[in-house]
């Protein structure tokens, strides 16, 4: 009996557009793959597996190669969605609604939310996945989740609210050194003229957020969304009386955690105790 044909990777058709589009430039430019290559400091086998759509350029290649082709950022433009389809499939669709609203409010009662991870963190839960990762995956989700943060500091600037579990904070899935880091980083970030981060203390009993996680969003267009998350299932959620509820939450939320000044004396107290 014959073997079955391996079967090619369902890869991301903007890798694909990305590395004909730099294929042609690399051409226009007079360059051979290896040349290129050597001009922007990556090997051979990096350069073709971009421009064959097998692997996805990070941001430097793009920087590097938009200087040597005189490319006139039209790679740059594509970059964005290349990082964005490193994401997890589930949760593409989602990141692209993220990524242009006017305000996003969250809870995370059992981890710090992706937007606020420093890279050891993200890279730690995604080395602790179940089933394992390989490493070149680990890199391309750990890379997708930081390029989301461009969120945080983008112009227009977005209102940012986040309520983060006291459990979150002090659950220890990473070492001594990067969670201190971790503590830093969210103390950083709440300085942010738009960001804010309040606990739940771990103590507070009943709360409005005892269902698990969800995020509030308002797009540019003033749409009101929620979304949730689970063991890796995603849902948008749309329904007007769903996604009031969802606001009505987040508000008992807002109003039962600490505020801002508290959370941030609480986490300052984590990093002192490491």
């Amino acid at each position: 009996m014959a073997k079955p044909k391996h079967e090619e990777p369902d890869l991301p058709g903007v890798w694909s557009a990305y590395g004909v589009l730099l294929q042609y430039l690399r051409k226009r430019s007079g360059l051979n793959q290896q040349e290129f290559g050597d001009a922007i400091g990556y090997s051979l086998e990096q350069v073709a597996s971009v421009e064959q759509g097998r692997r996805p350029a990070k941001a430097a290649f793009t920087v590097a190669a938009e200087r040597v082709l005189d490319a006139g950022g039209v790679l740059e433009v594509l970059q964005d969605k290349v990082d964005r389809a490193k994401l997890p499939r589930f949760f593409r669709n989602f990141a692209l609604i993220e990524a242009e609203v006017v305000s996003r409010f969250s809870y995370d009662p059992l981890l710090v939310p992706g937007l606020l991870q420093t890279e050891a963190y993200a890279r730690a839960l995604f080395a602790r996945h179940c089933p394992p990762l390989s490493e070149e995956i680990i890199d391309q989700h750990t890379e997708a989740r930081l390029s989301r943060q461009k969120l945080l500091t983008r112009v227009p600037l977005a209102e940012l609210s986040f309520i983060i579990g006291e459990e979150a904070l002090r659950n220890p899935v990473s070492d001594k050194k990067i969670m201190r880091g971790q503590w830093q980083h969210l103390l950083g970030m709440g300085t942010l003229r738009n960001v804010e981060i309040q606990v739940m203390p771990a103590a507070c009993g009943f709360h409005s957020g005892l269902n698990g996680p969800f995020v509030l969003l308002e797009t540019k267009e003033h749409q009101q969304l929620g979304y949730i998350e689970s063991q890796e299932v995603g849902c948008v959620v749309h329904d007007p009386a769903e996604v009031s509820a969802f606001g009505l939450r987040y508000g008992k939320l807002r109003s039962q955690a600490l505020n801002g000044i508290e959370s941030a004396r609480l986490i300052e107290r984590l990093v002192g105790e490491t």
